[in-house]
C-alpha cells in the first residue's frame, strides 16, 4: 500500500445549482474526503462543477488552484470557457484554500513539517481521485476522457495524481516544477526559504540521495522504495517517469520568482520533454496572458480528447 491509496467505498457528492445559462450549468459541490485529518476543516472537500448544457457525453477536466485563493478565479474563468467548448470541468478547492485551511495554520500556511506537507498532498490527491470515482457514475461524463489542470502547488498535486492514477489521460501544469530542494533554496521568494522546516545544509544532505532514490523508483516503482524523507513522496519529479509518453502541456513564466527555471527544466526533462511554453511573465503576472493560455489549453485538450471534428464555438 502506498501513501496515496484510499478506501474505495462510494462517496456521497452533494450538488447545488448555482447558475444556469444557455451554454452551461454551474453547481456547487461538497463531499467528505476519503483521507480525513485531525483538522475538521480539511475533511469536507469543496468544488464547483461546470457542465455543458447540451451535447453527448463530455470529457472532464479537474482544475486545481495554487496556495491560497487568488488562483481559483483563473480556474473558474477557464472552466466556463471549456464548458462552452463541450468539456465538463470540476474546480476543486484544495486544503490550502481559505475555506478549508484550519485556523491554526492560516497565519503561516508554509510553516509545515515534511510530514504535515505529505498529509496535505495525500488529502489533495485523494480528493482528485474521488472526483474521478464520482465522474464514473455520471451519465453526462465520459470517464475514459479525464484530464487535470494545475496551477503552481495545484500543478504538483496534478502531476502526482496523474502519475499514480492511469485514469487521468492528460495533464496541463502551469508555473510548476520539480526537485523541492531547488524550488526551496533557488527560489527568489524569501518566504519559502524562511518557512522551510530544515536548514539548507540539512536539505542538501537529504537530497544527496535523491538521484539514487529516483533510480530505484524507476526500477521497482515508488511504492516499493523507502525514501530518505517524506518530501520525496510529494516531489513532482518522483512521479515524472510515469508521465513520459502521455499527453502533457507545461505553461511556465520566463521570470518566475517562485519556481526557479532549473526546477522547471529538470521536471520537464524527467517527463520526457513534453511541449512547454515560456511566457514573458512572473509567477503572478502570467495570468495576464489568459487569452493565450485559454487558447493553448483548449487546443491541447480538444486534440487529446479527439474533439477536432466537432465545431468549436466562441
Amino acid at each position: 500500500m502506498h501513501p496515496y491509496d484510499y478506501p474505495g467505498s462510494e462517496t456521497r457528492f452533494r450538488l447545488r445549482l448555482k447558475e444556469a445559462t444557455r451554454r452551461w450549468s454551474h453547481y456547487l459541490v461538497t463531499f467528505p474526503t476519503a483521507h480525513p485529518t485531525r483538522y475538521w476543516e480539511n475533511n469536507t472537500a469543496l468544488g464547483e462543477y461546470f457542465v455543458p448544457s447540451s451535447g453527448e457525453r463530455f470529457p472532464l477536466v479537474i482544475l486545481l488552484h495554487g496556495l491560497g485563493d487568488h488562483s481559483v478565479l483563473p480556474c473558474r474563468i477557464l472552466a466556463r470557457h471549456l464548458a462552452r467548448k463541450g468539456i465538463a470541468c470540476f474546480v476543486l478547492y484544495l486544503v490550502f484554500h481559505s475555506r478549508r485551511t484550519p485556523e491554526a495554520l492560516k497565519t503561516q500556511p508554509l510553516s509545515l513539517t515534511a510530514g504535515d506537507w505529505l498529509e496535505v498532498f495525500q488529502v489533495s490527491v485523494t480528493d482528485v481521485r474521488q472526483v474521478i470515482d464520482w465522474a464514473k457514475g455520471r451519465e453526462e461524463i465520459d470517464d475514459q476522457q479525464v484530464a487535470v489542470f494545475g496551477i503552481s502547488l495545484g500543478g504538483f498535486v496534478s502531476a502526482i495524481a496523474m502519475g499514480i492514477d492511469k485514469r487521468i489521460m492528460a495533464g496541463v501544469f502551469m508555473v510548476t516544477g520539480g526537485n523541492l530542494e531547488e524550488i526551496t533554496w533557488e527560489s527568489r521568494s524569501h518566504a519559502i526559504r524562511r518557512a522551510h522546516s530544515c536548514t539548507q545544509e540539512e536539505c542538501h544532505n537529504v537530497y544527496g540521495s535523491y538521484r539514487q532514490y529516483l533510480a530505484e523508483v524507476n526500477q521497482k516503482g515508488f511504492e516499493n522504495v523507502t525514501p530518505a524523507k517524506e518530501c520525496f513522496l510529494f516531489d513532482p519529479t518522483t512521479f515524472a517517469p510515469y508521465l513520459r509518453g502521455r499527453p502533457v502541456l507545461m505553461l511556465n513564466a520566463r521570470w518566475d520568482n517562485i519556481i526557479p527555471r532549473q526546477s522547471t527544466q529538470s521536471f520537464w526533462e524527467a517527463c520526457g520533454r513534453p511541449r512547454i511554453i515560456w511566457l514573458p511573465a512572473n509567477h503572478i503576472t502570467i495570468y495576464l496572458w489568459h487569452p493565450l493560455i485559454r487558447r493553448e489549453v483548449t487546443t491541447f485538450l480538444r486534440s487529446t480528447f479527439r474533439m477536432e471534428e466537432r465545431p468549436l464555438h466562441s
